[in-house]
């Protein structure tokens, strides 16, 4: 009895740990973009280029560990090389979709504040349930397309308030509307790719940097950011490239400790997790910022919120109906 409490009192430990290291990284990860993409300490006005430079830390990262095998002691890195042409064929498409959910998404960043940067991209779950449907078939209860609507309603809510407060971008708002399909198309894509890298989801993070790196070339150069770039004097500060490694190292975390998890927790936690830290998120914001919000403005983000973790609860309960389910003599050799 005493080593069965030990072992669920290690367990709740870890996963405290854990989750607590994914709110500090995500909350630290979106701050410091915000700084790199908007702060005067960069003062560089090349968003593209900066993502970019991001890809090139991760897969810098993820070269070395590929190659050493790993963090001993603490995960074993996966063999691999984005380089091979089958590979190239599977993986680049999923490979487009993520260079334009991360373009889009420090776009968004760049141009709305982090307080409304959660409301801007909130309709990640709206386009899952749309994409589901369209692409895969699947269709939604009732309960969760009325979560949905009240995302849009909160959304909208959002979108009205933030205007009356002088403090709305249209091209952001457009950058995070667009950020949010770009994620949703990612998300249903990313199932059908997974198997092509063995299930490996750090090796399909490593091919998406490796080839991130080559797409957002031609970006940066139709973003008229070559001139930008060109001009720009702060290249020989130390300040500036510690700045720029950081938010690398940043972007890296993020996609390690949000595996981490997942795989510690479930992924109905993750979302909870994840809900949960855009409220902390959204107030520390308004603080830092020394925002003055209206009441329908805080309204708007308890809709979305809500419905959100609704969502994923109610997502939740129909797959344990469904696995319950038996299944089909037919459909079994299937299975």
């Amino acid at each position: 009895m005493k080593e069965a409490q030990t072992d669920l009192c290690t367990r709740y430990i870890r996963i405290f740990i854990v989750v607590s290291c994914y709110w500090v990284v995500s909350i630290a990860t979106v701050f410091v973009n915000k700084t790199l993409l908007s702060g005067q300490s960069v003062a560089l006005e090349a968003p593209l280029f900066i993502t970019w430079f991001q890809c090139v830390v991760s897969f810098t990262i993820c070269f070395s560990l590929s190659n050493t095998g790993g963090i001993p002691g603490v995960f074993n890195f996966p063999t691999g090389t984005p380089w091979r042409l089958e590979v190239v064929r599977k993986v680049i498409p999923l490979s487009l979709m993520f260079t334009l959910m991360i373009a889009t998404n420090n776009l968004c960043l760049k141009y709305v504040g982090v307080s409304f940067y959660y409301i801007g991209r909130s309709l990640t779950t709206v386009f899952n349930v749309l994409f589901s449907w369209i692409l895969l078939g699947q269709t939604t209860s009732l309960r969760c397309i009325l979560c949905c609507a009240f995302v849009i309603f909160g959304f909208y809510l959002g979108v009205d308030q933030e205007s009356l407060l002088d403090s709305f971008s249209l091209i952001g708002t457009i950058y995070g509307v667009v950020g949010s399909l770009m994620l949703s198309l990612y998300s249903i894509y990313t199932k059908k790719v997974l198997p092509s890298v063995n299930q490996e989801v750090w090796l399909l993070s490593y091919y998406n940097n490796a080839y991130s790196i080559i797409l957002f070339l031609p970006l940066i150069i139709m973003n008229g950011e070559v001139h930008v770039l060109w001009n720009y004097n702060n290249f020989d500060s130390l300040c500036f490239w510690v700045q720029m490694v950081i938010g690398g190292v940043c972007g890296f975390a993020i996609g390690y400790v949000t595996s981490l998890q997942i795989k510690v927790t479930s992924p109905l936690t993750h979302n909870i997790s994840g809900t949960a830290k855009a409220c902390a998120q959204t107030i520390m914001a308004t603080q830092w910022y020394s925002e003055t919000k209206s009441s329908l403005w805080w309204t708007s983000n308890a809709i979305v919120l809500a419905s959100s973790a609704m969502y994923a609860r109610f997502k939740q309960i129909e797959m344990e109906v469904n696995s319950r389910r038996p299944v089909p003599e037919e459909k079994k050799s299937l299975v």
